[in-house]
């Protein structure tokens, strides 16, 4: 199951790619995806809502109020920068494009009104790129391990801190003990 996240202020829109996307998984090559969909129509409650749960893959609307499109899929992708990335726009707009696929790395730029088959071939396209990303990382590391490079404490570390970043940040106190909280620092 992949879980995608899908931001929109059109609520009409929203229902649309819903429905496509409950009507048949998306495939790519041998690899089908059955999705688990979350839908927003406001990009600063989809944010909230990826600080919290893990998404595979995030689509957004190009222009929303507030904060468009790529705004929101930069800020996504500093919370969850593995996720992959799509953009919907109406607008043939070249700049916007330039832009995203330069300040964020978007997967693809889809036009309104969309292909349904299109549509869906470029979320699985992207799922599919994002779980061959994950494995050639995860093959590195091992390759970094068995060559010396790195520790399994260091690739722990790197775990860990992919899951719950700054877990690993540990705030010591002048005599060596570990100070869970700056508050209950004694102050002298």
């Amino acid at each position: 199951m992949s879980r995608i996240l899908i931001v929109d202020d059109e609520d009409s829109i929203l229902k649309a790619l819903k429905r496509v996307l409950r009507l048949a998984p998306c495939t790519y090559g041998n690899k089908s995806y059955t999705l688990e969909i979350a839908d927003f129509n406001s990009p600063e409650a989809a944010l909230e809502a990826a600080r919290h749960d893990e998404f595979d893959l995030f689509m957004s609307d190009y222009r929303m109020p507030g904060m468009d499109g790529i705004e929101f899929l930069k800020a996504a992708k500093d919370i969850q920068p593995d996720a992959a990335r799509l953009i919907l726009s109406g607008y043939a707009d070249l700049n916007a494009l330039v832009r995203a696929v330069n300040e964020v790395g978007i997967d693809r730029f889809i036009g309104k009104p969309w292909n349904d088959y299109e549509l869906m071939s470029a979320i699985g396209q992207a799922l599919a790129h994002r779980d061959l990303m994950l494995e050639n990382r995860q093959l590195a590391n091992l390759v970094r391990l068995e060559m010396g490079d790195i520790t399994p404490e260091q690739l722990e570390a790197e775990r860990l801190e992919h899951i719950e970043p700054g877990i690993t940040d540990v705030n010591w106190g002048p005599d060596g003990s570990v100070i869970l909280d700056p508050e209950f620092q004694r102050k002298d």
